[in-house]
């Protein structure tokens, strides 16, 4: 084995959550020790508590903390780390501050700061694809940027087109334009959320494939001039751009299609005198034609399905490449074995046109088995804020099988408790179990295709899934009462022998309110009646949030937990909330006219649109508010005109505190 050039012996990871617990789990196994840095909502984070050391780097917005280089590098001088991890995001792909590492004689574990100026420009980046003949999209990434060239260019390339931030990634400053009408409007939202996001607002245009797959080649080089790639992940269910399920293999991969892909990754990292991990990604056409879409330098939030499918630690190889040694690897090496799917857990509404969700994760219990993996920096009582970006936990699950993979996803996401914030975990088994997924026959119009309004709505409960969170709430009652009279023998918990005795409650589930009433027949069986029905439930396992139930021969999984009055439950993969109103005070809440304009979530109003005396009509734009790194548009519900704008632009705002008052008289 060829001797280390630069022992590393301290990492400063500079990120957060669920990547900078990654990064310091194969730190700690090589006997690294570890610094965090964080933000003042972090910090009881699990990252700072996994660090051998950590450093208070600011308040919650990341211009003011983990996107300042200058406060990371300080941090390293002060714990006296020789090496920085940037995890992916904030700085991972910031050509300066990788740049300032070196300079500060510290080991950036990643690539040059060439190599990311270069990939880290879409235009620039497909420029030298280009000359390296990687097969490339049809397009515009030339240096004119005026509104006029951008039109004239759209319209020789034809629709539909593709509008890209040059600088961007992950949906953000990309619009899809099906028609000439729309493109200077495409261009401006584009370019605007570019520079919000990136700092620049320069702009590619692409020849828009229709429904193509997503696939990646993930590629790892030395600084000795080995490169070789680990095969390829699918990463084609995507929603605004944004993926949602990964995938290793690609389901529809040939072994002549993998080496093509595989080669022209290689001649892309090659080109660029690359080192390290990075990831090429393509456009593979129905045709089996495929175009390099971007490279993006550095560790991808999938590559822990690669790592399953080949046995190797992504991570611990980049500390070794950072070192100065080979990769230790040839391409003859590389063998892929079974199949591995990642899904990403999202603070977000899928009922709400997946508007981010901010608040405290009362609960999150994972399942342990084998086959079942869980990359997450969050824990239980833990704020989710409306700084970061909304995926807060990925799950991973390996079989011998793409079909045995997804099962387990299946059935590891019912057993997930993950309760607080909303999420999309009944969204990604619904995906899981769609069709068109378990044939593998999909492209990046799955979820457009495959899901309407009416299915992402909230699940509605029928009369047995309203008897069984009745059931879940009369038994965390009575658990919460026992830890108060510890005297109770715990044969006698639920039970009386008065079959007279009924506990009753009026749950808010949704919209609805439904009286019901409980009674225990023994610890196991309850009668539950609603109105004139009665529905009978056994208790066939209970334990601690899980619980399995019986009714008339049917089963139903149910994780439950209840947080002060809020009954966080699942049954069979479906999310409810609900309460007892008949425990608290029932506000009578008006019902909303669309006079009041409420902040959909946490986040900060980017910009106003009205002043107080404008007339406003339905669907005209009232004001962004930027949450996750997200722009979403307030648009009016109402005519009227504007009684009062009670917040400025850059303010910081909570869900559902008010924006705007409409009067909707006659004028």
């Amino acid at each position: 084995m060829a001797e280390k050039k630069n022992t590393i012996r301290k990492i400063l990871v500079a990120n957060r959550g669920e990547i900078a617990c990654r990064v310091m789990r194969t730190a700690r196994d090589l006997g690294i020790r570890t610094v965090a840095v964080y933000s003042e909502p972090d910090a009881a984070a699990p990252h700072v508590v996994m660090a051998d050391e950590a450093v208070l780097i600011g308040p919650g917005p990341v211009g003011q903390s983990y996107l300042v280089a200058e406060k990371i590098l300080d941090a390293a001088k002060q714990t006296s780390a020789d090496a920085i991890h940037p995890g992916y995001g904030f700085l991972s792909e910031n050509a300066d501050f990788s740049a300032a590492v070196e300079k500060a004689g510290l080991t950036f574990i990643g690539p040059t700061a060439e190599a990311i100026d270069l990939m880290g420009n879409k235009a620039a980046a497909k420029r030298r694809m280009i000359e390296a003949d990687v097969p490339c999209v049809p397009g515009y990434e030339g240096e004119d940027q005026s509104d006029k060239v951008l039109v004239k260019e759209g319209k020789k390339i034809g629709f539909p087109i593709m509008v890209k931030a040059a600088a961007g990634g992950g949906g953000r400053g990309m619009r899809l334009v099906e028609a000439a009408d729309g493109l200077e409007a495409a261009i401006s939202t584009a370019r605007s959320e570019a520079e919000n996001a990136f700092g620049s607002g320069e702009l590619i245009l692409e020849k828009a494939i229709v429904k193509p797959r997503h696939v990646e080649i993930q590629v790892f080089a030395d600084s000795h001039g080995n490169v070789i790639h680990l095969g390829e992940r699918d990463c084609s269910v995507q929603r605004r751009h944004q993926k949602v399920i990964e995938e290793a293999p690609c389901p529809v991969m040939t072994q002549e299609l993998r080496s093509a892909m595989g080669e022209a990754a290689v001649d892309a990292a090659k080109s660029i005198g690359y080192r390290g991990a990075g990831t090429v990604e393509f456009l593979l056409d129905a045709d089996g034609s495929f175009y390099f879409l971007e490279m993006n330098t550095r560790l991808q939030v999938e590559h822990p399905v690669t790592e399953e499918v080949t046995g190797l630690d992504l991570v611990a190889l980049q500390i070794k490449v950072a070192e100065g040694e080979t990769l230790g690897l040839t391409q003859d090496d590389v063998t892929l074995s079974g199949h591995s799917i990642e899904v990403r857990l999202y603070a977000e509404d899928p009922t709400k046109g997946f508007l981010p969700s901010t608040g405290t994760v009362s609960c999150f219990e994972q399942v342990a088995r084998d086959g079942v993996r869980y990359d997450t920096g969050i824990r239980g009582g833990q704020e989710i804020s409306p700084f970061y970006d909304p995926m807060i936990a990925k799950l991973i699950t390996t079989g011998p099988t793409r079909e045995a993979a997804r099962k387990l996803m299946v059935e590891a996401l019912t057993d997930t408790a993950l309760f607080g914030p909303k999420t999309n975990r009944d969204f990604l088994i619904a995906c899981l179990e769609k069709d068109d997924f378990i044939s593998g026959d999909f492209s990046t119009a799955f979820i457009a295709e495959n899901f309407t309004d009416e299915e992402l709505a909230a699940p509605q409960a029928d009369a047995v899934s309203v008897a069984v969170l009745a059931v879940r709430h009369f038994i965390c009652d009575h658990e919460k009462a026992r830890t108060k009279a510890m005297h109770v023998p715990q044969g006698l918990v639920n039970f009386t022998s008065d079959e007279a005795l009924r506990t009753p409650y009026k749950l808010a589930i949704g919209e609805d309110e439904i009286f019901v009433s409980v009674r225990s027949k023994s610890p196991t069986h309850f009668s539950v009646h609603i109105g004139d029905d009665i529905i009978e439930l056994d208790v066939q396992a209970h334990d601690g949030t899980h619980m399995v139930l019986n009714s008339v021969g049917e089963q139903y999984v149910s994780q439950a937990f209840l947080d002060g009055e809020i009954l966080f439950a699942t049954i069979n993969g479906a999310s409810f909330t609900c309460s007892n109103v008949l425990m608290r005070n029932a506000a009578s809440d008006e019902a909303g006219d669309g006079s009041k304009v409420t902040a959909p979530m946490h986040g900060k109003v980017l910009e106003l649109f009205v002043d107080k005396g404008d007339r406003v009509a339905i669907g005209d734009r009232l004001a962004i508010i930027e949450a996750m790194k997200m722009q979403h548009e307030i648009l009016a519900t109402v005519d009227g005109t504007v009684e009062d704008v009670l917040v400025a632009a850059e303010a910081q705002v909570a869900a559902e505190d008010l924006l705007i008052a409409i009067d909707m008289g006659e004028e």
